[in-house]
């Protein structure tokens, strides 16, 4: 039998004639397969196109997210691609780490490699950029590893890691018509649930299948649009309509009007703790039948269906609460003003993990700043050590011994009584104010750039 070649890629020479020198084999492979390195193009020598024209529109990125309806065979064959993507990331990271620790080295393996060995060859059946973003996924991972900006990468297993993969547009393989997506490797068109029209004018990049654990699938579509500038001016004066936010557990936030979040909906008044309080009890009662059954029995399987339903209404609940808030913020005011907090160094010091992962005021702020962004409203970051909780709003008096457990303010010097969340919002409101007048002042313009974000020094 021909014996099959796997390419390795390495700018490295010693390692480069060290492996030349050494026959080495691809780890859990058949015998059939070599492994051959041979070396890259130096950085800085690689000679570029000429007649390549530099792209120098920009463009903006929006995604939409519909609910799949998909039938028996195309739930069955996106299972399968997912599936297969699983297994090669757990393939692709478990050789990479063999070779690191037989040679000391790390080797670059594609996809195209694992379709030559004749156990995988249903590998080929597979989306094939689908199996690319494996690899590039798993190249990102390593290289944030290394970095320290997260741990390394680790395997997936089934059932506990996320069932998703995603794919490119390359020509017209991914064609989104009349509520219906067609996909590469899938049968037919899927059905979508499209409770909302996409924007005209944008090119289609990627496409996301998620396979959440209520058992509802999840397709995410990216759009390019070409990037417009939203004016955005600096209102003089009075006419300022300004607001800060103070993180408050549990309502999200207090703002500087003494409101906690909330909106009305068909008459109903809407409070996002209160609803969200009465789910997780419910959660609870159904987690402890849960441990209770028997594992691996038809009522604990559908005892955990009902679970995942629990715990994917709660994550909706959440996400629609957040920007539901947050367009009525951008809407009604000109300029908004939050703190910069550390949520991992609060977790941490001050044991409040469960409460603001339940808060989501990380994901609050992200789509408070997308909405900003869209909106052209000025969103101010508030330096993290400026002590919103400990100065008095009335007079500027700075309360020193404060303690976290003290929820009323009460100057020593003045004599001003306030809610302590109440009272920090108003000096993060007019400590951005202080910010846009520097900034306004300094620049000598009523024009702001691109950036809508700023900090204290």
């Amino acid at each position: 039998m021909k014996k099959k070649k796997v390419s390795v890629l390495t700018e490295d020479w010693k390692v480069y004639h060290a492996l030349q020198s050494f026959p080495v084999m691809l780890p859990s492979a058949p015998e059939d397969i070599h492994l051959v390195v041979f070396p890259t193009v130096a950085k800085g020598k690689r000679k570029r196109n000429s007649s390549r024209k530099d792209d120098s529109v920009e463009y903006s990125y929006l995604a939409y997210r519909f609910l799949g309806l998909p039938d028996e065979v195309q739930a069955h064959e996106l299972s399968c691609i997912m599936s297969s993507c699983r297994f090669l990331w757990n393939r692709m990271l478990a050789d990479r780490r063999d070779l690191y620790r037989e040679l000391g080295v790390t080797v670059k393996i594609t996809p195209a490699d694992y379709k030559d060995i004749p156990e995988l060859y249903w590998l080929k059946d597979c989306d094939s950029l689908a199996l690319c973003n494996v690899q590039l996924n798993l190249e990102s991972a390593y290289s944030d590893g290394l970095s320290g900006k997260a741990g390394m990468p680790r395997f997936k297993k089934k059932g506990v890691a996320v069932d998703s993969y995603k794919t490119n547009v390359v020509g017209n393989n991914i064609r989104l018509e009349d509520g219906n997506l067609r996909l590469p490797k899938i049968t037919g068109y899927i059905r979508l649930k499209q409770h909302r029209k996409v924007r005209q004018g944008g090119i289609l990049k990627n496409v996301t299948v998620i396979h959440e654990p209520d058992g509802k699938w999840y397709f995410s579509m990216v759009y390019a649009y070409e990037k417009q500038d939203v004016p955005l001016s600096v209102p003089e004066g009075d006419s300022i309509k300004a607001v800060g936010l103070d993180m408050s557990l549990p309502e999200l936030y207090l703002d500087s009007n003494g409101d906690t979040p909330f909106y009305t909906l068909n008459g109903n008044t809407i409070y996002f703790s209160k609803a969200y309080r009465k789910l997780e009890k419910k959660i609870g009662r159904e987690q402890r039948r849960l441990s209770h059954m028997e594992k691996g029995s038809s009522n604990y399987r559908k005892q955990c269906r009902k679970v995942a339903k629990l715990h994917a209404k709660a994550k909706h609940q959440r996400n629609d609460f957040l920007h539901q808030m947050a367009v009525r913020l951008v809407r009604k005011y000109d300029v908004i003003g939050i703190e910069d907090i550390d949520l991992a160094g609060m977790k941490k010091a001050l044991r409040f993990g469960k409460s603001l992962s339940d808060n989501g005021w990380g994901n609050f702020i992200r789509i408070l700043e997308e909405k900003c962004t869209r909106h052209g409203t000025l969103l101010i970051r508030v330096d993290r050590w400026y002590p919103s909780s400990k100065t008095c709003s009335s007079c500027g008096h700075v309360l020193t011994d404060l303690e976290l457990s003290d929820r009323t303010y009460v100057c020593p010097v003045c004599g001003n009584i306030l809610d302590r969340d109440v009272n920090a919002a108003i000096n993060i409101r007019e400590e951005a104010l202080r910010i846009l007048s520097e900034y306004v002042q300094h620049e000598k313009t009523e024009k702001l750039p691109d950036s809508y974000h700023y900090q204290t020094a």
